[in-house]
């Protein structure tokens, strides 16, 4: 019972740290349109988020495969949920010839 919680708790921290890394990313990348080294913002950037996640995945991993499969999952599915509130955010209403309102995104 108890290897299952601690795989249950492997996960959240995969969702902390990829909502901190994906939500990182998305502020550098809002930070670098006016910034006047947008190159050196996201070098620093990079390296701070990377860092944070291989800290979180090795101190949660603590040398068993099961944990750090949890941590990853956890991690992937904050990029699912990052990837479905900035598409929301960055979707361009667009007016058909019907007056039907329709949303396309960007990328």
């Amino acid at each position: 019972m108890t290897n299952l919680l601690y795989i249950l708790l492997a996960g959240g921290v995969g969702l902390l740290t990829g909502a901190g890394f994906f939500g990182g990313l998305y502020w550098t990348v809002e930070k670098t349109l006016t910034s006047k080294r947008p190159a050196l913002l996201f070098i620093g950037s990079f390296v701070l988020r990377t860092g944070f996640v291989l800290a979180g995945f090795y101190f949660t991993m603590d040398g068993q495969i099961t944990r750090i499969l949890s941590c990853l999952a956890g991690f992937v599915i904050a990029r699912m949920i990052m990837n479905t509130i900035v598409r929301k955010k960055t979707a361009i209403p667009i007016i058909e010839e019907g007056g039907q309102e329709v949303h396309e995104h960007i990328a």
